[in-house]
């Protein structure tokens, strides 16, 4: 029996489902995982889960999306403009999360890359996840993920394992394998030190990734952005230690030239791939591609 043309799976086209919370502000949820992949060279479409009051001080008021609007998102997008990758942020309630994965299996997603970051307090301080979610993230999102991407704090709820340093960022990494992700990414910035050191760990072993610490207070959407970003990648078809790799490099410049908005912790420029201005070490791989798509077709001979 011979195979056809349409029996291979599709090439990867860059679409990306984000199923997370708005932020009125710009810097996180929704509206940076969106800059965030379009930066990139992916296409963004989103559920979106909540709305939230805030801005770079805190977020003074959490509105959840009915259920059924959701399901109904979610539904839509994958019927019709379908997706390479899905990258989840705030998912406040058990019943969300529930919700979420209920829609996923009805759509038949289970192959498709999934992207999980368990945002869990945001860079003010405010706290946007009830405590039967994170059972509920465990028991249900954990086992479907390609990619878990917690900081340190999240790490920490989600093993009880202390986390001090890159032995104790392997550990939670291997504990949330064990829970079923088939890979961790264990953010540092939370850590102490002059480095900014990340550990991946997958079930082939550990990746690390230093870069030099921006000493900045403006850092609001970092997590949503690099989950985001590493999800545009994937949905290109990049290997996934590969687009951690150049997503982090790319929130790494974001952070750099971040345009000093409000008085809080305030945003990165996303959009930074579009500036003129070069950036502070050469780009290679996938983020090398990208910024040569966004600069146009060579006009030479």
């Amino acid at each position: 029996m011979t195979t056809t043309e349409t029996d291979l799976p599709p090439e990867p086209q860059g679409r990306v489902l984000i199923i997370a919370g708005s932020d009125s502000s710009g810097g996180a949820g929704i509206q940076a995982d969106i800059k965030a992949v379009t930066a990139l060279g992916g296409y963004a479409a989103s559920a979106i889960t909540a709305l939230t009051v805030q801005n770079t001080k805190g977020v003074t008021a959490v509105h959840g999306a009915p259920l059924e609007i959701i399901s109904g998102q979610i539904a839509a997008v994958l019927d019709d403009i379908g997706a390479d990758a899905i990258k989840t942020g705030m998912l406040a309630s058990k019943e969300v999360i529930d919700t979420v994965a209920a829609a996923l299996d009805e759509a038949g997603a289970e192959l498709i890359p999934l992207i999980v970051d368990p945002v869990m307090v945001a860079s003010s301080g405010a706290r946007l996840i009830e405590d039967s979610a994170v059972e509920a993230l465990k028991a249900t999102l954990l086992r479907r993920a390609t990619l878990i991407t917690p900081n340190v704090p999240e790490a920490e709820a989600l093993t009880g394992i202390k986390i001090e340093d890159v032995d104790g960022q392997r550990e939670a990494g291997e504990a949330l394998l064990k829970l079923g992700a088939r890979a961790a990414l264990i953010k540092g910035g939370h850590l102490e030190g002059a480095q900014v050191i990340d550990v991946l760990v997958t079930r082939n072993g550990m990746r690390i990734f230093s870069r030099p610490r921006i000493k900045t207070r403006h850092t609001h959407g970092t997590g949503c952005t690099l989950a985001s970003g590493i999800a545009a990648l994937v949905a290109q078809g990049v290997p996934l230690d590969k687009a951690v790799e150049e997503a982090g490099d790319y929130l790494h410049e974001a952070i750099r030239r971040a345009p000093g908005f409000g008085s809080g912790a305030g945003p990165v420029h996303h959009g930074w791939t579009l500036s003129p201005e070069p950036v502070s070490e050469t780009p290679s791989g996938p983020l090398a591609a990208a910024l040569a798509g966004l600069a146009g077709p060579d006009k030479g001979a």
